[in-house]
């Protein structure tokens, strides 16, 4: 027993240096997947074309708002035009650590009402925004990592 003690110290004196030198780039991939959630959202809710502002809201986004999402205390438009850019701006600044933690609680905060919001979500949804949930807790109680804007700012100021 002793023996395979001191093989499995031996072993983790070798390998925990190791992962702990993958843990910036860890932290990176979960940001990256989490933002990304939350991008591909705010896309299907937008139109792209060359007519001024550039980004319409589609309108089957502002009926879906209307009548199937059930926000509270909000008019269903600016529930939904609200929502679209909490899509559309905090993924993109979770991604590259940039206020990395008021981010991951922005996009905390919004899952927990889009679940709340949509009472037809089913089994397969509520998991989904679990695991997405579950993975913002990382960046907003650890920070965004080494490889972030964040970072390099603290560095800087430091």
């Amino acid at each position: 027993m002793k023996k395979l003690l001191s093989t499995a110290c031996g072993i983790a004196k070798v390998v925990t240096p190791r992962l702990d030198q993958l843990a910036p780039v860890a932290d990176l991939l979960i940001r990256v997947m989490a933002a990304k959630f939350f991008w591909d959202s705010a896309l299907t809710k937008l139109t792209l074309n060359w007519e001024l502002p550039f980004i319409h809201m589609n309108p089957s986004t502002l009926i879906l708002f209307q009548y199937e999402y059930q926000v509270p205390l909000l008019p269903s438009s600016v529930a939904a035009y609200m929502g679209s850019g909490v899509e559309l701006i905090f993924p993109v600044l979770l991604a590259i650590g940039l206020a990395g933690r008021l981010s991951a609680f922005v996009l905390f905060g919004f899952n927990i009402v889009a679940v709340l919001s949509y009472p037809g979500l089913n089994a397969a949804g509520q998991f989904q925004h679990l695991l997405y949930g579950v993975m913002l807790l990382l960046p907003l109680f650890r920070g965004p990592g080494l490889i972030s804007v964040d970072h390099l700012l603290k560095q800087r100021c430091n």
